[in-house]
């Protein structure tokens, strides 16, 4: 089965622009022009991925992350944001509350499938690990369910947190620069900016905040960041 792209783009020309661009890369897809009418086509289907656009008619693209974030059931949904070149603002706003990247308009057919291609395959449990468990104090994270848990209570997390943390958990007590946790957990793209690492850092310590596991996640002065029990 194709993978099922969501596209949320007010601006017509765009819109068929991008569904052309994602039928041509062998996806499928669905367009809609506003927030409300994407949110209802996800009460029916839920898309391996949505393109979404910052700025949209009634509610814009950060209130829509927020409600896809909240939901159980839609919250692992990856979602690129698209916008307008030189709001470097936009781009740490839409990381902050969830993005898992941000493409700049205008923007060229390959980069654009290559960012899909490259957040899908982050956001995709390794095979071989599909059955894992880790965990360290009563923090758990469940690879095959891509779940968090503390106590048996769901930390909710976005793609790239849950990304992020497993990898912190596979290899603890261990320092990596920015650069290196792009490579290790964003994978080959050369698109993101170190400056996303510390977006999702802190994003992922608001989660772990609530149960105190946000102090597992330490800055390392002059190197990055390592995550520790101690």
């Amino acid at each position: 089965m194709a993978t099922s792209v969501l596209v949320v783009e007010d601006d017509v020309a765009i819109r068929d622009m991008l569904t052309f661009t994602l039928k041509q890369a062998g996806l499928s897809c669905e367009a809609v022009g506003d927030a409300e009418s994407g949110l209802e086509v996800l009460k029916n289907n839920q898309p391996d991925m949505i393109l979404l656009d910052w700025m949209l008619p009634g509610i814009d693209g950060i209130e829509f992350i927020r409600r896809l974030r909240a939901n159980e059931f839609l919250a692992n949904i990856p979602v690129i944001m698209l916008t307008a070149k030189g709001e470097s603002e936009d781009m740490v706003k839409g990381l902050a509350v969830g993005a898992d990247d941000y493409v700049n308009k205008p923007f060229s057919p390959p980069e654009l499938i290559a960012r899909i291609k490259a957040v899908l395959r982050r956001c995709q449990p390794p095979e071989n690990e599909d059955a894992q468990k880790l965990q360290f104090a009563n923090l758990v994270l469940d690879t095959k369910s891509h779940r968090v848990t503390v106590d048996d209570v769901r930390v909710e997390l976005g793609p790239t947190e849950f990304r992020l943390l497993h990898f912190f958990m596979k290899n603890p007590e261990r320092a990596y620069g920015r650069s290196q946790l792009l490579d290790y957990v964003w994978g080959d793209t050369v698109y993101i900016e170190e400056r996303t690492v510390d977006v999702h850092i802190r994003r992922l310590r608001k989660a772990l905040e609530p149960t105190g596991h946000d102090q597992f996640i330490q800055t390392v002065r002059g190197v990055g960041y390592r995550f520790s029990v101690d």
